[in-house]
């Protein structure tokens, strides 16, 4: 396991013989890239985020957007196998499907349109904890996913305070909805919802 708290094996995104991720500086310290990846997310995520069609594409554009100063790969699919606490990730021969599926399941956005706040909390989770399962970048998963459900909320007036995420319960939320449980996940965004 990595300490980021992933399992990849064969992992052609890390340096050889390393958990560090292949990154534009070339930095080899998981620590110091770690906060250079912190500094640059944030201030890529304080920019307008790239416009599109609720579709596989422009999610891929604001994954790339966010982490295009750090990682060559930003915005392109996975091709290694990855799990986390012994759970694994869609694979990655199945991801451009997949993603297919669940974006085609939204039907650009339509899906969020004219909905109440209970209807909304209740196709946000769904859509996430299928999102996250896929899980279809190497890393910046979590961040690229709510950077997406806010631009989402945003357009259809239903906005999220993610300022508000606490981490101690929307993390294990997040993986109950990987389980299959997506009370906890749908409780936890009902708290960010503004």
């Amino acid at each position: 396991m990595t300490p980021e708290g992933y399992d990849a094996f064969d992992d052609p995104y890390a340096y050889p013989g390393t958990h560090v991720l292949r990154n534009r500086l070339d930095i080899r310290d998981a620590a110091i890239l770690e906060r250079f990846e912190v500094e640059v997310f944030t201030l890529r995520a304080e920019e307008p985020l790239p416009q599109g069609a609720f579709d596989p594409t422009h999610y891929c554009s604001i994954h790339h957007h966010l982490f295009q100063d750090v990682y060559e790969w930003a915005g392109q699919y996975r091709t290694v196998r990855t799990s986390k606490g012994g759970n694994a990730f869609c694979y990655p021969e199945y991801i451009p499907a997949q993603m297919d599926a669940l974006f085609q399941s939204i039907r650009g956005g339509d899906a969020f349109t004219e909905k109440s706040r209970s209807e909304f909390l209740e196709e946000t989770t769904r859509f996430l904890g299928v999102l996250n399962a896929i899980h279809p970048f190497r890393e910046g998963n979590g961040r690229a996913q709510l950077a997406f459900l806010g631009l989402i909320g945003a357009t259809v007036n239903h906005p999220f305070a993610f300022e508000r995420i606490d981490r101690n319960t929307f993390l294990p939320a997040m993986i109950d909805s990987f389980l299959g449980q997506f009370e906890p996940l749908k409780a936890e965004l009902e708290k960010l919802l503004m």
